[in-house]
């Protein structure tokens, strides 16, 4: 193996090999425009500014660790969406990141908002969303959240299990509702993608399976059902996606089940999903298609299974959150210490520890999702050297990016930027350790709002009741 030399190693004149698909750059202040959000850039000093503000001085206003999401980036993203997909229902999935002000966000840029708890659900609905807009999901929604959906109106529940079909039928017969559902099936398409994010294979939580005969079962409940109206068929291959095949061979089949449905039920289904998942980079090497590569990919697939079967096209919609989220958001830590470590056979590797970790992004640790990070906060004329950013949790796997090329001379006091942290990375964020969750601020032009405040040790406090051992 052919090591790379870089100035400054302790102990060693080598650097522990990186992962096959990571170079060492050319420039490491530059900034691969795929990674970031649009307002990103690197001012004359060095100092990334995002929004028109530069990140020193977001730290110094907010603290670190901070998400900063750019906001006029959100809104070209959901929007490129809406026109891309003409005609369709375009529905934010609000598992993603969701708040009050991003919910009214997404009402404003002509999308639905997808939800999966009662909590999504009361966040919607606070942030202005009107309930026929909105679409519940979830493999165990409980009696509360299907009593709040019925209250609020939703535009439609995405039926999970037959337990579920009677649940929602009792409820609804209680209110004296009809409920719009639809049937979620699982469509054996095996997704490129991570076990945990993968959802439409057979061995899973979700839907209903085509292949047994559980999903027309299903259908056939909720068409016989008095109390629910049966609009269509959902379907979810998974996350992070980048091929449309994938796409194209699950619409092959609930296409197929579409019409079979059809027949047997004497009426055509006057709708259909074909869910997200769609992919974001990042890493250099990833490649995802523009809203309009996808519009065009999906919908010929869909009217030539129309066609082929003899139906009508029905009211497509589809799910994107990540793609949308996602990129407009990047994480600011601060680094508190720099450490270099060396491996057996005199390679070594440098270690940057900064002030947040798995608390704030378990992607990584949880299913080996991979991140691109920079030096925000100055330029670096150092050279390259391979690093792995890490935590400040008591965890070895409390890793945010597990390969990166940083200069060498990176520092603690250093600000480092984490690109495409706006989906799953708040949302799934935890107070492990006693660490308060850090706050998400709204960037745009030149002004800083706050959309979630920081936790503080007082909140962690509050919500301990203590011990009373008297009776």
């Amino acid at each position: 193996m052919t090591h790379m030399h870089v100035a400054g190693s302790i102990h060693a004149d080598t650097i522990a090999p990186g992962p096959h698909w990571l170079r060492m750059p050319e420039d490491v202040n530059a900034l691969l425009p795929i990674l970031w959000s649009t307002t990103v850039k690197r001012g004359d000093d060095g100092v990334l500014q995002v929004g028109g503000l530069p990140v020193t001085e977001i730290a110094e206003r907010c603290g670190t660790p901070v998400y900063v999401l750019d906001e006029d980036d959100f809104h070209a993203r959901a929007r490129s969406f809406v026109e891309a997909f003409e005609g369709w229902d375009v529905y934010y999935a609000g598992k993603s990141f969701l708040t009050t002000a991003v919910a009214g966000w997404a009402l404003a840029d002509g999308l639905f908002v997808d939800c999966s708890t009662g909590g999504e659900l009361a966040v919607a609905l606070r942030g202005g969303v009107p309930g026929q807009r909105i679409g519940l999901h979830g493999n165990n929604k409980s009696e509360a959240e299907i009593e709040m959906a019925l209250e609020a109106g939703v535009g439609r529940i995405i039926v999970d299990s037959f337990d579920e079909i009677s649940r929602i039928s009792r409820a609804a017969a209680e209110r004296g509702a009809r409920p719009r559902v639809m049937v979620r099936v699982t469509t054996g398409v095996e997704a490129h993608t991570h076990e945990y994010i993968a959802t439409a294979h057979e061995d899973q939580k979700f839907g209903f399976s085509i292949a047994s005969g559980q999903a027309l079962e299903a259908l056939r409940a909720c068409e016989s059902d008095p109390h629910m109206e049966l609009i269509g068929i959902h379907s979810h291959i998974g996350s992070q996606i980048f091929e449309t095949l994938g796409f194209e061979v699950a619409a092959r089949r609930i296409m197929a089940l579409h019409a079979q449905a059809a027949r047997e039920f004497g009426r055509q289904l006057p709708e259909m999903d074909l869910g997200g998942g769609f992919g974001i980079a990042y890493t250099s090497t990833d490649r995802p298609e523009s809203p309009a590569t996808l519009a065009e990919a999906l919908r010929a697939i869909v009217e030539e299974q129309a066609r082929d079967l003899d139906v009508d096209v029905p009211r497509m919609s589809i799910e994107p959150g990540r793609a949308i989220v996602g990129p407009t958001t990047m994480a600011l830590y601060r680094v508190g210490t720099v450490k270099q470590v060396v491996l057996d056979g005199g390679a070594a590797r440098t270690y940057i520890s900064v002030d947040g970790g798995m608390s704030d992004n378990i992607r990584p640790a949880l299913y080996g999702a991979e991140y691109s990070a920079t030096l925000a906060s100055r330029s670096s004329a150092a050279a390259p050297r391979l690093s792995r950013i890490v935590g400040k949790h008591c965890e070895g796997g409390d890793i945010l990016v597990r390969d990166e090329f940083m200069p060498a001379d990176i520092t603690p006091g250093d600000l480092v930027a984490v690109p495409g942290s706006g989906a799953y990375s708040r949302a799934m964020a935890s107070n492990y350790n006693m660490v308060p969750r850090p706050p998400v601020v709204a960037v745009k032009d030149g002004r800083i709002h706050t959309l979630v405040r920081r936790e503080t040790i007082d909140d962690l406090l509050g919500l301990d009741v203590g011990y009373d051992p008297a009776p």
